[in-house]
């Protein structure tokens, strides 16, 4: 299995656990997630993005809304302030070993480890918006991502991510 830790850092050779500030009710540990989502980190670290995912259970209303003409099965919409800053980011992805963590999010391919861990490798990843448009992921970008946010709280959508929230515009 391959896991990854998505940064904008170069050099980093260790990954010591730390209480992530939105988790204070967990141990420190080391993020990982899988290469199934790891598209969902081809952002800035501090980029406020909504990703959601065509999924059974969807009414149709739900689907025309959220989904409308699109062929696409994953949509992510960023804040138009960040297209700039996303197109000229270089993420640095660090493979890490699969044996040393723990599945801790299925839905999100989120994995854990309470232990420090050494990188196998790193990798830049230039053109972010580019590799995600080849694997056929919609982009949207949008001025305010609160009403986004709301409608799909309140919807049948059960496969979505809201990432860095805290950093979208007030509304």
């Amino acid at each position: 299995m391959r896991l990854y830790h998505f940064s904008e850092e170069p050099d980093i050779e260790l990954f010591v656990p730390r209480v992530k500030a939105n988790r204070t009710d967990m141990p420190p540990v080391v993020w990982a997630i899988d290469q199934k989502h790891e598209f969902t980190f081809y952002f800035p670290r501090d980029c406020p993005r909504i990703v959601y995912t065509r999924s059974e259970g969807i009414s149709a209303e739900d689907e025309v809304k959220f989904f409308g003409l699109s062929k696409s099965d994953t949509i992510i919409t960023v804040e138009t302030g960040w297209y700039k800053i996303i197109n000229e980011t270089t993420l640095y992805r660090y493979m890490l070993p699969g044996d040393d963590f723990q599945l801790f999010d299925e839905t999100a391919g989120y994995y854990i480890a309470e232990q420090t861990i050494e990188p196998l490798s790193v990798d830049p990843i230039h053109n972010l918006i580019e590799k995600l448009i080849a694997m056929n992921i919609e982009i949207r970008f949008t001025p305010n991502l609160y009403p986004l946010r709301d409608a799909i709280l309140n919807s049948t959508l059960k496969n979505f991510g809201i990432h860095r929230f805290q950093n979208a515009r007030k509304v």
